[in-house]
């Protein structure tokens, strides 16, 4: 008896459960949306290279100053105790991040992120020494020669070069940059200023030269939560399948439809235009960083067949699919959803801006003597001490008056006025004194009333109590 016939084995599969990293060459393109790229490049690294090296009053005009714990901006100095405006600019941002979303997808990505501003530099800088996306790609696949060693050599020379001035302008913000830059010349940075200076260029070389993509498709979690903020009335990059489709190629100035097909020519221009290498024909990804360079290279493509622009645009989805015409877009941006946004936004703002107009530039911090409570001196009368730290956020010197207020025929016992230079803490003894006549035993509250002599609308008041001890 013969045994069954035993089923063929079947031969082993290997399964990536990885994509491998493939190298994307972004073709350049040119258009609307291009212009405006590189204007905001351009608007925003002249505003982070060229800030620092302004003077405000004999200073470095913004200073982030860690050592002194004071922040200098412009005719502002902020201190540590100014924490809830730090606090309030970082819930405009976020809000402001919502509000933009909401409306028109992801526009911080595309033409405002440090990543893409950087990246966007780098190709820049890539195509001046290798060429467009055709030498790039033809570069790449050649050994290793002279020419190709001369070319990557000098790409990455002008990469390191960038990253390092940009790691040192970065570190120019902390440290006062005239100062930074002498000693650079000379070889003298401290330990901490080297390694930020290296650290941030090393950053910005990795993500900018190497990683670009992947840092928006990986590492950057605003891609994963985007689509909470939309909804079917948001702008987005949208291919339009209904006209585009059937696509094919075909010659120049062939009408679409009597050949059978749609207007896309399926040239792939949009996706080698893509910096993240995607293809927007198959829908919004996660992926997408809204830089419109699909648009302006698939107009391109129109413009050259003669056939309307508009095949990848920005529309909305209900737009798309008939719910209104595209005319009626712009009336569909003020919904519940951006009017909340915006409401909260401009009430936020507002309080932001109404609480640095009311700001005095004036602090105060009473600290009672612990050790001591309560004495008596010579001549029967008690005292109690206090240490006064008075703070002046301003850039000018401060003549200030001391008077305490809450038990009758209360002398304060300091000389007076006291002078605070500009920008800076003045820390004085304080005693109060008073006849035990005039109050009962216990403690009773007193506020101190600090005042610019030579403005009155510089005053703070403080609380604190006196402490009378019993008989």
């Amino acid at each position: 008896m013969s045994r069954a016939a035993e089923p063929p084995v079947k031969p082993e599969a290997t399964i990536d459960l990885y994509e491998i990293q493939r190298t994307i060459h972004p073709r350049a393109v040119h258009g609307w949306f291009a212009n405006w790229r590189v204007a905001l490049v351009v608007l925003t690294q002249l505003v982070f290279y060229g800030t620092l090296w302004l003077d405000w009053h004999g200073r470095q005009a913004v200073l982030f100053d860690l050592v002194s714990r004071k922040f200098y901006i412009f005719g502002l100095v902020f201190w540590p105790q100014d924490f809830i405006f730090l606090t309030m600019l970082l819930v405009i941002s976020a809000l402001a991040l919502f509000l933009f979303t909401a409306v028109a997808g992801r526009l911080w990505c595309g033409y405002a992120c440090p990543q893409t501003v950087y990246t966007e530099l780098f190709l820049w800088i890539e195509r001046r020494i290798e060429g467009d996306r055709m030498a790039r790609m033809k570069l790449d696949a050649q050994p290793l020669n002279g020419r190709k060693f001369a070319l990557k050599g000098a790409k990455h020379g002008a990469w390191i070069a960038l990253s390092l001035w940009t790691g040192f302008t970065f570190v120019g913000y902390f440290s006062p940059v005239r100062e930074l830059l002498t000693e650079a010349v000379h070889v003298h940075l401290g330990p901490w200023e080297t390694f930020w200076v290296f650290f941030y260029g090393f950053a910005t070389y990795g993500n900018a030269g190497w990683m670009r993509e992947q840092v928006c498709k990986y590492m950057c979690p605003y891609a994963r939560f985007q689509s909470v903020m939309f909804d079917r009335d948001t702008l987005i990059i949208t291919y339009d399948a209904k006209r585009g489709e059937p696509r094919g190629s075909r010659r120049r100035n062939v009408e679409s439809r009597g050949a059978g097909l749609g207007d896309c020519v399926d040239c792939g221009i949009c996706v080698q235009v893509c910096p993240t290498g995607i293809d927007i024909r198959h829908g919004l990804q996660y992926e997408c960083i809204g830089c419109a360079a699909c648009i302006d290279g698939c107009n391109q493509v129109m413009d050259k067949m003669g056939y309307a622009r508009g095949l990848i645009r920005y529309t909305t989805d209900n737009a798309v699919n008939g719910v209104y015409a595209d005319q009626q877009i712009f009336s569909h941006v003020f919904r519940l959803r951006t009017l909340i946004y915006s409401a909260i936004l401009l009430a936020v703002v507002g309080a932001f801006i109404t609480l640095l107009y009311l700001r005095v530039p004036l602090k105060v911090d009473v600290i009672r003597d612990r050790a001591t409570l309560v004495r008596e001196n010579a001549d029967g009368r008690l005292e109690n001490v206090y240490r006064l730290q008075l703070m002046n956020t301003s850039e000018i010197t401060r003549s200030l008056m001391i008077t305490v207020s809450g038990i009758d025929g209360m002398e304060v016992i300091v000389k007076q006025p006291v002078e605070v230079p500009v920008a800076s803490t003045t820390t004085l003894p304080v005693t109060l004194r008073v006849d035990p006549a005039r109050t009962t035993p216990g403690s009773h509250p007193v506020r101190f009333t600090i005042q610019d002599a030579n403005d009155a609308s510089v005053k703070t008041v403080e609380k604190s109590m006196f402490y009378v001890r019993q008989p």
